[in-house]
């Protein structure tokens, strides 16, 4: 078994490591060939991550003009500690006002734990300059340097 295969983590790990961390880096092709890395709070529904964003940010902008984008969530300070998950991804871009306000309060709820009174009345105008993006996986690759036994390559 290679190296590469060791330290590859299960679905069940990649779940669960999705599920504990809180940024995902979102990589998207810029106008001028330049690759554009922003971070991004998220969600993971039914195994795929999904985010938002402002409307008219340029991330959307460039996933308008092209729908491929990568992702990448990571964790550890050492070598032997690192972990991750990159994604290969097509977005599929949600405007309906209905789902960014649905999706806002599910992104508030995690990242706050208490929605609190009348904050669905805020949510709800910033989703009003919002999109949602899902991102739907076309190629996975994961890692976790805690597999070695030695802890390095």
């Amino acid at each position: 078994m290679s190296r590469r295969e060791l330290i590859a983590m299960t679905p069940d790990e990649v779940s669960a490591f999705l599920a504990g961390e809180r940024v995902v880096i979102c990589a998207t092709n810029g106008r001028g060939g330049w690759p554009h890395l922003m971070p991004l709070w998220y969600l993971v529904r039914e195994g795929e991550i999904w985010s938002w964003t402002y409307a008219k940010s340029q991330k959307v902008r460039n996933l308008e003009r092209d729908k491929r984008a990568t992702l990448q969530v990571e964790a550890g300070e050492e070598y032997h500690e690192l972990r991750g998950v990159m994604i290969e991804a097509d977005a599929v871009i949600h405007r309906d006002l209905e789902v960014c306000t649905e999706f806002g309060l599910r992104m508030f709820e995690r990242y706050t734990g208490d929605l609190g009174q009348g904050f669905e009345e805020a949510v709800r105008a910033q989703a009003a300059k919002r999109v949602v993006l899902q991102f739907v996986a076309q190629r996975t690759a994961s890692w976790d340097h805690r597999k070695l036994a030695s802890g390095v390559y």
